[in-house]
């Protein structure tokens, strides 16, 4: 199974890529700051400066059905956040 899932494209997160030189990348829960580190520099590659993992618990939610309130939960995931050195970029939509 693969480290890296999927990459973060949101406003937010572009405008940190733009100021801070910084992507965001969807990764297995499993993996650590080492092995997103060799994945990304690996496939993409790239130098990186540092690495901030985040996990995030998926939110309660409760569906209105006929038979009545139904609860659940979405998904848990770990988000990492990857700083680039100066002059590196990666170019998502090279490939389109």
């Amino acid at each position: 199974m693969s480290i890296l899932i999927k990459p973060v494209i949101t406003e937010k997160m572009t405008a940190a890529t733009e100021k801070l030189n910084s992507y965001g990348f969807i990764v297995n829960k499993s993996s650590n700051k080492i092995e997103i580190k060799k994945e990304i520099e690996h496939f993409y590659g790239v130098s990186v400066d540092s690495i901030n993992t985040i996990n995030y618990l998926g939110k309660f939610k409760v569906r209105s059905t006929k038979a009545g309130m139904i609860p659940g939960r979405r998904n848990s995931y770990k988000k990492a956040i990857v700083t680039l050195k100066k002059g590196e970029t990666i170019d998502f939509f090279s490939n389109i």
